[in-house]
Order: structure tokens, then C-alpha cells, then sequence
């Protein structure tokens, strides 16, 4: 029987579940993809002030054991403001646990040493720059991020304007045209990707379509 890996994807905003999706139907039809959705963790997350608090950890790592019970192959997180959580928990289980930005940032590194990101959740970006950086530093890279927030496109995205959203990622983005590189932070944000990439002349690159194709590349080496 072929080996049909179950893959859990987490959310923890709705706006990022057709993109991971439709990166999933297109690169990995094989996978069986299982949704967790918990709102109240990033409606939570945009209330706190400063590091994860050790309450939100728990209720992170919670879904995670979840998806243990679930039969999970994988877990694949797409939520990029919830590193602490994220690393717990894969200390915590037996299976891989992919960050949601890791295979981005391994393909921006490749691309050149001066990374622009493009944010729209402001509580995510601190965790995502120090993520950044650890993982540059462990591969030895010299790569530097700079990061700009498209202000009130997120919002506009969960009240149903995507095209307003679009707008504003890709209007934020024109300000990092210079780089080798620009990475849509979010999971939600790679919907603009095709407005950006009419913005600026540099490479623009995507959470989901990377972090499925990495996902895939852990299963096929523990079937193998």
C-alpha cells in the first residue's frame, strides 16, 4: 500500500487556511490534510504585550498533542507568532513539527544577503526576525532582514476586502524593491504575492508553497 502521510495543519486565523490548502491540492495530492483551527490563539496574541505568554504555550502545544491522538504523520504550523510554542512542541512529540516561515527562510538565504519581509500581523514580527537570524546564523549566513508592516491590510482581509489587502502588502513592499529577496510573512499574505511581484523586480517568496514542499521532503525520507 502506498503511504498516505496525515499532515495536521494548524491555524490560528482563518485567512491563512486557503492558501496552505491550495499549496497542499497542488504540491501534495498524496497527503491527507487535516485542519485545526483556533481562532482565539491570535485574537489572544494580538491583546499581549511582549513574549508568548506561558497560557497561550499551553493552549498552543494542546492542539498540538491533539493531532498525536489524531494519528498525525506531521504537523505542519502555519501561525508565525507562536515560535516558543512551536519549539516546545516539538521537543514534546515524536513526529516532525515544521515551523511555519523555516523553508522560507532557507530559500531567501540562498537568494542573497539583503531580505525584505513583508509583515501585516505586528505581533508576529519580533519572533519572526529572531527566527531569522537563528536559523542565518546557524547556516552562516550574513543575510540582513528589514521588515515593514503593511498597516491595516490584515483587517482588511477579515472583513473581506482581499483586494485592498493585496494593495496595501504590495504598496508596502515597493519600499523593499532594492533587496535580493522579499518574503510575505504570513500564510495569508502569500495571496498578494502576484500584485508584489508587479511592484517590485526582486524575488518574492511565499510560506506555503515552501513549507508544503519541505513537509514533503521530511515524510519522503522517513518512508524511505
Amino acid at each position: 500500500m502506498t503511504f498516505k502521510p496525515r499532515i495536521f495543519l494548524f491555524y490560528a486565523t482563518p485567512v491563512a487556511m486557503a492558501p496552505v490548502t491550495d499549496a497542499m491540492r497542488q504540491l501534495w495530492p498524496e497527503a491527507e490534510a487535516v485542519n485545526i483551527l483556533d481562532e482565539s490563539l491570535s485574537l489572544d496574541r494580538a491583546r499581549e504585550v511582549g513574549p508568548l505568554s506561558s497560557g497561550l504555550s499551553e493552549r498552543f502545544v494542546a492542539l498540538g498533542r491533539q493531532a498525536v491522538s489524531g494519528a498525525a504523520d506531521g504537523n505542519l504550523i502555519t501561525c508565525s507568532a507562536f515560535g516558543p510554542a512551536i519549539r516546545r512542541l516539538s521537543s514534546e512529540i515524536g513526529i516532525p513539527v515544521l515551523m511555519p516561515n523555516e523553508a522560507m527562510f532557507r530559500a531567501a538565504i540562498m537568494a542573497g544577503s539583503d531580505i525584505g519581509m513583508v509583515a501585516t500581523f505586528a505581533p508576529a514580527v519580533a519572533t519572526m526576525e529572531d527566527e531569522f537570524r537563528e536559523f542565518a546564523a546557524e547556516t552562516g549566513s550574513s543575510a540582513r532582514l528589514r521588515t515593514v508592516i503593511a498597516h491595516g491590510a490584515i483587517e482588511k482581509l477579515r472583513q473581506g476586502d482581499a483586494a485592498d489587502h493585496d494593495a496595501r502588502v504590495a504598496h508596502a513592499a515597493h519600499g523593499l524593491g532594492d533587496c535580493d529577496a522579499i518574503m510575505l510573512a504570513h500564510f495569508s499574505t502569500a495571496r498578494a504575492a502576484g500584485p508584489v511581484r508587479e511592484a517590485v523586480d526582486c524575488a518574492v517568496l511565499t510560506a506555503p508553497g515552501s513549507a508544503v514542499t519541505r513537509m514533503k521532503q521530511l515524510m519522503d525520507r522517513q518512508e524511505h
